[in-house]
């Protein structure tokens, strides 16, 4: 069990300061009448500050960071490596060069693939992964088997179950392990099921050398991160989840990892020169940053990390916990409702902001349109997981800092009346 979970199943509401009401005013879109925004884990929303780091690097003194000697670009360049140094120290990390910038998730994820596998697999070499996570953590591994194939190196791809409340199976995990397992990738928290895996259970019981990799894109700016007490050697997170703009990503890199990349996207910025032993880097996180990066994107990450430690992420996750809990306790009697693994499933009082249902008589897409009708936001559908059969589909509710208990009740009471059951 995560060690975070005994302390939020438990955490009176005097433990933390509650998020003040007040906070939905700094996010603009929030402003429109009649809309309940039930989507974060699909994308948050904007605080007015994060907007105004995006148009200001547009308005004001516009650069690029790192080449030139003047001092707009110089003055650039010292604020991305503070937040470069902000981003660790706010997920837990040791080393601020132990954290590269990305275009998302995603490239995150296939950053990873390509710098470490193409060159740190051999052949026989085994991945474990989980079909049911989003296709982010599940491609970049069949299209790294893929190309080394092409290069006749075959490496193994085992898929591992997930519980009923939504986490990695550890015993199949386990039962799948061998000596020839070089990495295990999860999700932190299931964009699906709103299950927390920690993989803490396995310490002790593989052999060290196996790398770790987590797929943070929902748990960053919910719930508390500390990537060092995770165990983590890769991790990846999505501004754009945790009310940063779109278009920018975190990738961590544990330094014992350092001296297996290779080059990633060489070119201007990245530290990558021409030897005659072949292309040799001037270190991380240069080495994995080639080309202009999202600069704006970076900039907005700032702002986003000061309010998340202005409300407190112990705070948020108190918040979200007991509006899933609501949530929960409120659609669970309605006729024909079936959830999806996750909370529900739980042995114990656990929520991080998600969950996903079906409900007989009706389609998740036509659900979602009906709901939207009435003013709810919610996300319909396989939610790119690779592995979901045609015609398969769910709603799926996730929420934040600016939802409200107020939202969920009116939610129930409109799904209890698309059920033909009153609450």
């Amino acid at each position: 069990m995560h060690p975070l979970r005994p302390e939020l199943a438990a955490v009176p509401a005097t433990r933390h300061a509650p998020v003040p009401a007040t906070v939905r005013a700094r996010f603009p879109a929030l402003g429109e009448a009649g809309v309940v925004y039930l989507d974060s884990a699909a994308t948050t929303q904007k605080p007015e500050s994060v907007i105004a780091a995006v148009t200001g690097y547009h308005r004001a003194r516009t650069a690029n960071a790192g080449r030139g000697t003047y001092g707009w670009a110089t003055t650039l360049a010292a604020r991305i490596e503070a937040i470069r140094a902000r981003a660790a120290g706010f997920l837990g990390a040791r080393y601020p060069d132990e954290i590269v910038f990305t275009g998302g998730a995603t490239a995150a994820l296939g950053t990873v693939a390509h710098s470490w596998g193409l060159t740190g697999l051999a052949d026989g070499d085994e991945i474990l992964y989980s079909p049911a996570d989003h296709a982010a953590n599940v491609l970049p591994w069949h299209q790294l088997r893929d190309t080394l194939a092409h290069f006749g190196r075959r490496i193994v791809l085992r898929p591992y179950r997930s519980t009923r409340a939504g986490e990695s199976d550890i015993d199949d995990i386990l039962a799948q392990v061998s000596p020839r397992t070089r990495l295990i990738t999860t999700t932190h928290l299931h964009h699906v099921y709103g299950g927390l895996t920690t993989l803490e259970e396995l310490r002790g019981r593989i052999d060290p050398e196996i790398l770790l990799c987590f797929d943070c894109s929902q748990s960053g700016g919910h719930l508390p991160v500390d990537l060092t007490a995770l165990g983590a050697d890769f991790a990846v997170f999505a501004g754009h989840k945790m009310l940063g703009a779109p278009g920018v990503g975190l990738l961590y890199c544990h330094r014992r990892v350092h001296e297996r990349l290779r080059p990633f996207l060489p070119g201007g910025g990245s530290g990558v020169r021409v030897t005659e032993a072949g292309l040799r880097g001037s270190g991380m996180p240069a080495l994995l940053e080639g080309g202009t990066l999202n600069l704006p994107g970076i900039l907005s990450l700032a702002p986003a990390f000061d309010l998340l430690d202005e409300i407190g992420l112990p705070a948020i996750a108190a918040h979200n916990q007991e509006l899933t809990l609501r949530l929960v306790e409120g659609l669970r009697p309605l006729p024909g409702l079936e959830f999806l693994p996750g909370p529900a499933h739980a042995d114990c009082a656990v929520g991080y902001g998600i969950v996903s249902f079906t409900l007989d008589g009706i389609s998740a897409a036509d659900l979602g349109f009906v709901l939207a009708e009435d003013g709810f936001l919610v996300r319909t559908g396989a939610h790119c997981v690779p592995a979901a059969e045609d015609g398969a589909g769910s709603v799926r509710v996730s929420t934040h800092l600016y939802n409200t208990l107020d939202e969920i009740d009116r939610f129930l009471d409109c799904v209890a009346g698309i059920a033909g059951h009153r609450r």
